[in-house]
């Protein structure tokens, strides 16, 4: 796939964008002794909302805040390096869908998504998880990211095989 030069600058721009949000909120929670996802299982709404306040009330809560982190971390560093971007998308993906479902912005709904803003039906996560869509069927990290240097070197070893065997 070409991108003429605006294009892939956006793109590229969406994707490390995305991924230092996600690295970030994985860090804080690391950095933040305190955090835990409980509460915000616990507050859950919509359809889903038994099977999250469920999580946040079990023993799974504490590992369910381990399993946020290390996707957090690891989708955001993939996304801003540019390695593994249509996996880190996918599971970008997962985990913000598991954000929206668990405090849809639905207005019949007594606590429609956080405390800043007013959101009908779309909220960040919902616009973020769509914008890594993007990011999955429009990829740049083959052209800016980690794994355009991992293309170089191996072209080049294939070449350096092909001069041995010829």
């Amino acid at each position: 796939m070409q991108y003429s030069k605006n294009q892939l600058f956006f793109l590229a721009s969406l994707r490390i964008l995305i991924g230092w949000h996600f690295l970030y909120e994985g860090l804080i929670k690391i950095f933040n002794p305190g955090w835990t996802s409980k509460a915000y299982l616990l507050t859950a709404e919509g359809p889903f909302s038994s099977f999250f306040t469920w999580l946040g009330g079990s023993g799974l809560a504490d590992m369910a805040d381990v399993v946020t982190i290390i996707l957090l971390i690891g989708v955001g560093l993939a996304l801003v390096l540019g390695a593994f971007e249509k996996v880190a998308a996918f599971a970008g993906i997962a985990l913000l869908a598991m954000f929206y479902l668990s405090h849809p912005p639905l207005p019949w709904l007594d606590n429609a998504g956080p405390s800043e803003g007013n959101y009908f039906i779309v909220n960040k996560n919902l616009i973020e998880l769509a914008a890594l869509g993007v990011v999955a069927f429009f990829p740049t990290s083959h052209l800016v990211g980690l794994m355009y240097y991992f293309k170089k070197q191996d072209s080049g070893s294939e070449k350096v095989g092909q001069h041995a065997a010829g």
